[in-house]
């Protein structure tokens, strides 16, 4: 190959690493490392020669309906007839030796405790075997500290899980676990250091888990030799205490419309049956059950997922949250005096720009304008509180006795504004077209919700 050639290819394979880093900036992947049964870790806490635990080799890790599943989920770890999978006094014995102090600090710092809360913390847990490929936050013992770094367990790894059902420690090297943090469905699994891609494996039986809402009294599994043989084993025991149950018995599913799917979740739970969901985000506690597949009153065995289908507002809607509605106030009307009525006193003055010339109301039509004058003025003659009689006005109609000589011609009547002026100068038919702006505004400055996608 010619120099020419050589720099040409490193060329080209420079641009393709320049275009694959772009494509993951956007669309980025969470590394994972794989861990295999059987394979050692290249920095464990504790040899994995020193028997504390042991792995069940050809455990095919079961299909899952939803990623994220609580530690109390029915058959979601699994068991055998061979209680001592992990050797749990051992491994206290050894983070209690003084000549291990370091190693327990570093230990004991991962699961937030002390390490004189080492041997009480270590009594709450419980061994059990893995029935689906599970991920982890695991740890590498490196310079006398714990080094944090993201695993998928293969099924048939034996751990220790906490009071919640949470892995927290892997037996057979004695590394701290904690709860996997990340998108389940966007991860990509490294298969190295010895740990080849096992048979089975594929990201539709891959799970996370999370804590149980309450601490557990036991745990319920499956055997992995005999999936007809259910095991309750007691929190906080190694296998001694273990009671046998049918795992083939059915189970019925019950009717869980209307309920929360925190509530749903814990009846399937006490029934011995397990709540899965489509897609890789678990619906909130909130969210209300519309349907179930298979359907209430179906019979399954132990363990079986129910897939729930929800709305997440509660209100019927699947996606969307509705915002408050504005009901406008009715529109004003110019006050109308009918004959012989007062007209209402004023109940707003003419200032703000509401009340200006050429304001509008919520339908947009010009406002209201003043009523004619000659729609408030009373008839002649009729008594009104409001107005005042003419004294000369008056007089011919309290005179009764005529004069000895012929009367003289009345005087004429007294010119028509001193009866109505003190009506046509009250503002009273003008007032209401003042008042008019209180219909717009909740319909221009109502609220608005926008939903996020």
């Amino acid at each position: 190959m010619t120099l020419r050639a050589f720099m040409h290819r490193i060329a080209v394979l420079a641009i393709f690493s320049l275009l694959l880093s772009g494509c993951e900036k956007g669309n980025a992947l969470t590394v994972v490392k794989a861990v295999a049964v059987g394979v050692p870790s290249l920095a464990p806490f504790f040899e994995e020669s020193s028997g504390l635990g042991r792995d069940a080799a050809a455990v095919r890790s079961r299909p899952v309906q939803g990623s994220l599943q609580q530690g109390d989920t029915p058959g979601l770890y699994g068991g055998s007839k061979q209680p001592t999978i992990c050797d749990v006094a051992g491994l206290e014995r050894f983070l209690t030796d003084p000549r291990n102090h370091k190693k327990a600090q570093a230990w004991a710092g991962v699961l937030n405790i002390g390490t004189d809360g080492i041997p009480e913390y270590l009594d709450r847990l419980t061994p059990v075997l893995l029935r689906h490929d599970t991920l982890v936050e695991n740890h590498d013992y490196k310079k006398e500290k714990a080094v944090p770094y993201l695993s998928l367990l293969q099924a048939g790894i034996a751990i220790l899980v906490d009071e919640q059902g949470v892995p927290a420690v892997k037996c057979s090297c004695g590394n701290p676990l904690r709860p996997f943090k990340g998108d389940t469905g966007r991860i990509s699994v490294r298969f190295e250091d010895g740990n080849k891609k096992w048979a089975g494996y594929g990201p539709e039986s891959v799970v996370a888990v999370k804590p149980a809402p309450r601490k557990l009294t036991r745990v319920a599994l499956v055997d992995v030799r005999e999936p007809g043989r259910g095991i309750n084993r007691p929190v906080g025991t190694t296998g001694q205490k273990d009671t046998a149950f049918d795992a083939r018995k059915r189970r019925t599913v019950p009717d869980l419309t209307g309920r929360t799917f925190a509530r749903a979740s814990r009846e399937l739970i006490e029934a011995g049956l397990a709540a899965g969901y489509a897609g890789q985000e678990t619906p909130s506690d909130g969210a209300r059950i519309t349907a179930s597949d298979p359907p209430a009153g179906t019979e399954l065995p132990f363990g079986r997922y129910v897939t729930l289908t929800v709305t997440e507002d509660g209100t019927g809607t699947s996606s969307g949250v509705s915002g408050p509605t504005t009901t406008p106030a009715p529109p004003s009307r110019p006050h109308v005096s009918s004959p012989g009525t007062p007209p209402p006193p004023p109940s707003s003055g003419p200032s703000g720009p509401a009340g200006s010339p050429g304001s509008s109301s919520a339908g947009g039509r010009p406002g209201a304008s003043s009523a004619p004058p000659s729609s408030s003025a009373p008839t002649p003659g009729s008594s009104s509180p409001d107005r005042p009689s003419s004294p000369s006005s008056a007089t011919p109609r309290t005179s009764s006795a005529p004069p000895p000589p012929p009367p003289p011609p009345p005087p004429p009547s007294p010119p028509a504004s001193t009866t109505s002026a003190p009506v046509t100068s009250a503002p009273a038919t003008s007032a209401p077209a003042t008042s008019g702006p209180a219909t717009g505004a909740p319909v221009t400055g109502g609220p608005s919700t926008t939903v996020a996608t």
